[in-house]
């Protein structure tokens, strides 16, 4: 008869649940699936570098009149940043004004614009850099009666009524009490407002220009015009975060005899680079490096000796500018390019946390160890029963006990497979097993032959056999 199995007592049922659950974790294979996931995103990493460091980025930069200062400028960037960034291709557009570029990049038809500080921008438009600082000048005729800006009104002025000159008089206005309809203004274009001027059609021109401009030379040579201050800058920042106080030095347009023959008041604004929220990180970045690094280039490629200095007034925005437009990520980058890194600003939490993530890996192993073990232990359990059954056949001759043995061998198969479905022994430990079980089975075999052939002389009619894989079945099952 079978021998009766000792209770489990609940000190082994506990360990048996434990071991249970920690196979169920099975910490091999998440570690092998981490490993791939890991691996796989190292690669796509690379792939996406090397893609983007491969493609041709091709961008329209819209920068108002090609006479004017940020035009040149910008073709001077065009050029330097194509130098340095060969898949950065830039294409700068002629347009009306500020207007228009803020127009044109909220449509996303230009994906780069200069623009004036004051005027308002979209809500996709993001700034890269301050190019230089424009100046409002207020012209009149030497002549003329008017000393200060209330003395326009009902006069005809030099000035577009588009663009952002025309929305920066309209501020001034404003300010002084005066409204639109308050004045004539004359010229579809700021050349043909040029051409009024000067053929004595208008009363005053209006300029947005940085100091020096050409097109405000050619009205004020010759002693023939005179310019006007603009006070209460500080008054007006108030309603126009953007307007700052300002200075017309003497001289500045001629010095001898000198004009403005003194220093006047105005406001000022800045003239900045923007660029769609869109536009690549990488790439923005990419430029505002070349601004920033080198303006030397910057202005060796700008032909107008006046428009040159202009380069060294490029900074990145300031706190306190009034500009209310967000930087770009990828500008940010470059101005946040000296500042300790994440890792550097958290190496402490960093190495804490590393520190835990590799005593729990050793914790993993050794439990992964333990475990194995554990599967091993109990393997060689069921092995060491099957091999005193096996040593036990040889010495029996009673064929009831002979066929109890083949019950417990069973059984122990039985058990064997429910520890493997529960992976409290492994399938290589199981696989030895089962060479020790079939041999053990197979000379239980034999023996009923033998027994039976000393008992009769024919063998009987029926045997018992067993296949392994009937019993085992399917572990998925």
């Amino acid at each position: 008869m079978t021998k009766p199995q000792p209770p489990q007592t609940s000190r082994q049922r506990s360990q048996a649940k434990l071991l249970s659950f920690l196979a169920s974790a099975n910490l091999a294979k998440l570690g092998v699936a981490s490993l791939v996931l890991v691996s796989l995103g190292f690669v796509a990493i690379v792939a996406m570098q090397i893609s983007d460091r491969t493609k041709v980025h091709r961008l329209k930069l819209a920068a108002g009149a090609m006479q004017g200062e940020s035009y040149i400028i910008s073709k001077a960037i065009e050029q330097v940043v194509e130098k340095y960034y060969p898949n950065i291709e830039i294409e700068v557009i002629k347009t009306g004004g500020t207007a228009e570029n803020i127009e044109q990049l909220e449509q996303n038809k230009a994906q780069l614009a200069t623009a004036q500080a004051d005027v308002s921008v979209a809500a996709s438009s993001r700034l890269i850099a301050v190019l230089y600082t424009d100046k409002f000048q207020l012209i009149v005729p030497s002549t003329s009666q008017i000393n200060q800006f209330s003395d326009l009104k009902g006069k005809r002025i030099a000035l577009p009524k588009t663009g952002g000159q025309f929305r920066s008089f309209l501020h001034v206005a404003g300010h002084f009490g005066l409204a639109e309809s308050d004045f004539i203004f004359v010229g579809e274009t700021e050349v043909a407002a040029n051409e009024a001027f000067l053929s004595n059609q208008a009363d005053a021109a209006f300029r947005v220009r940085a100091l020096a401009n050409q097109s405000i030379l050619q009205l004020v040579e010759n002693g023939s015009a005179r310019l006007v201050p603009i006070p209460q800058a500080a008054a007006m920042k108030i309603k126009y975060p953007a307007f700052e106080a300002g200075i017309i030095p003497q001289g500045a347009y001629r010095g001898n005899p000198p004009i403005p023959a003194i220093d006047l008041e105005t406001v000022q604004v800045q003239r900045t680079l923007l660029a769609h929220e869109k536009v690549d990180t990488e790439v923005i970045r990419s430029i505002t490096n070349v601004l920033m690094e080198h303006r030397q280039e910057l202005a060796d490629a700008i032909p107008q000796q006046d428009i040159k200095p202009l380069v060294a007034n490029i900074n990145p925005p300031s706190k306190d500018s009034g500009i209310g437009t967000p930087i770009h990520p990828g500008a940010q980058a470059y101005y946040d390019r000296d500042k300790p890194s994440f890792v550097q600003e958290n190496a402490d939490v960093l190495a804490l946390i590393l520190t835990i993530v590799l005593l729990l890996w050793s914790w993993g192993i050794q439990i992964k160890r333990m475990l194995e073990r554990v599967q091993k232990n109990a393997a060689d359990e069921y092995s060491s029963k099957v091999i005193n059954l096996l040593n036990e056949v040889p010495k029996t001759n009673d064929l009831k006990q002979l066929e109890a043995k083949t019950e417990d061998l069973l059984k122990l198969l039985t058990s064997a497979v429910n520890d493997l479905n529960k992976d409290v022994i492994s399938e290589e430990s199981f696989q030895s097993f089962r060479v020790i079980w079939q041999i053990a089975l197979d000379t239980v075999r034999e023996r009923r032959i033998t027994l039976y052939q000393q008992q009769s002389s024919s063998p009987p009619s029926h045997q018992v056999s067993y296949s392994l894989s009937a019993e085992k079945g399917n572990k998925s099952d």
